[in-house]
């Protein structure tokens, strides 16, 4: 296993069976660039925790099952089934906050994350954002 995995492994440690904001701090180097698909490109190490704050609040207890996970160079890809319950509040995309739904959501998304130094410096998250909103009960019940 070399250092992109570690640290992969690390942060989904941290953001699920174990939640810890300062083992997450740690594990970003404090320039590195995220891409989210909800709230876009975040910028510095202070903002990229913020994101991760707000998911660990809105589902605390969440789990990751893994399905396919890969390194390349310094570089770690995970496929997975990211799980658990929304119990409290979560920021949405037009600025409102959505109160806890209590519902079950099981979303499959992708991770990406490149490692220098023994951190990561840009990390890249692919998930259907329409199928969480769904799974929330947020979207109209009527086709757009």
């Amino acid at each position: 296993m070399g250092e992109a995995r570690e640290v992969m492994d690390r942060l989904t440690d941290a953001l699920t069976e174990h939640p810890d904001l300062n083992v997450i701090r740690e594990l970003y180097a404090e320039d590195a660039v995220a891409f989210t698909p909800d709230e876009g490109e975040l910028h510095g190490r202070d903002n990229i925790v913020e994101y991760w704050r707000t998911m660990t609040e809105a589902v605390p207890e969440a789990t990751f099952q893994p399905l396919h996970t890969y390194e390349v160079g310094n570089t770690a890809i995970d496929e997975g089934i990211f799980s658990g319950r929304n119990t409290g509040p979560l920021p949405l995309p037009n600025g409102e906050t959505l109160p806890p739904t209590q519902k079950e959501i099981r979303i499959r998304g992708v991770d990406i994350a490149t490692v220098e130094d023994g951190r990561i410096v840009d990390y890249r998250l692919y998930f259907d954002e329409m199928d969480f909103l769904g799974q929330l009960g947020v979207l109209p019940d009527e086709p757009f």
